[in-house]
């Protein structure tokens, strides 16, 4: 197949997740340059309505909904002003998420531990539970959901976040299988670090910051924002039209050794 990587999303309507900081944020942005038609959700309104005004004056198109996904009415309500809006959903990056408080695991907090989980894997659950129902409607859609690497190995200090994030995987290599023989396909983003607001809260834990903690990664840099929204857009795209239930890492090596 043939696709023009200057269009990709010509006539597509695409859900951001998150979308009002980071990767979401950056991803969004880069839909519309694509021509995709992008719904943008977050709960900060102020800064999500940064991504509609960033997408459409470059010429695209975008309205923005609030949404929190660790509030299942809150879910409800974005996908019912979707289905009222629109008349398709081709795709969806599910990229909302939260790290929540550093503790080793017996001193973390039950009621920290459940926070983390209603955000991270409930949340991202429901939010698929209402795509895929939209999906299996129209008949196609591709789905992407942001895990991390922390997703694949351990930390330390971090048993909910790490938890969580190897759900979100589990998760989406299940649904895949679920929807393989359907034309929607689902796949995962587990990125390294990258210099975004959630990782500003871990490096200033660091001594030293972000410098200092990129001494840790093998290309010794964090990664930018538009470097993994590159990842999560092409996943999205019918350009990874043989991808479903794929892991992609962008880490500069980190989980290499």
């Amino acid at each position: 197949m043939s696709v023009d990587s200057g269009r990709r999303f010509a006539g597509k309507t695409v859900l951001v997740i998150g979308a009002s900081s980071g990767i979401g944020q950056a991803s969004a942005i880069q839909l519309g340059r694509e021509g995709a038609s992008v719904i943008v959700a977050a709960r900060r309104a102020a800064r999500g309505q940064e991504t509609v005004d960033a997408i459409t004056a470059a010429g695209g198109s975008a309205w923005f909904h609030p949404v929190d996904i660790g509030d299942e009415a809150s879910i409800d309500a974005l996908f019912a002003a979707i289905q009222a809006r629109q008349d398709r959903l081709d795709a969806a990056l599910n990229n909302a998420g939260t790290e929540g408080d550093p503790a080793p695991l017996p001193d973390l907090a039950i009621a920290e531990f459940d926070r983390v989980m209603n955000i991270n894997v409930r949340g991202t659950w429901l939010c698929m539970r209402h795509e895929t129902r939209i999906m299996r409607a129209q008949g196609f859609g591709s789905i992407v959901n942001t895990s991390s690497i922390a997703g694949l190995v351990g930390f330390p200090m971090s048993s909910a976040y790490t938890a969580s994030k190897h759900a979100v995987v589990g998760l989406t290599k299940s649904a895949a299988l679920d929807f393989a023989e359907t034309g929607i396909r689902v796949n995962c983003l587990c990125p390294g670090g990258t210099t975004t607001e959630m990782s500003a809260r871990f490096v200033a834990r660091v001594p030293g910051g972000e410098p200092a903690a990129a001494q840790g990664v093998p290309m010794k840099r964090f990664g930018r924002v538009e470097e993994l929204a590159e990842a999560a857009v092409f996943m999205l795209s019918d350009a990874a039209s043989y991808m479903t239930g794929s892991v992609m890492t962008v880490d500069g090596g980190s989980t290499t050794r």
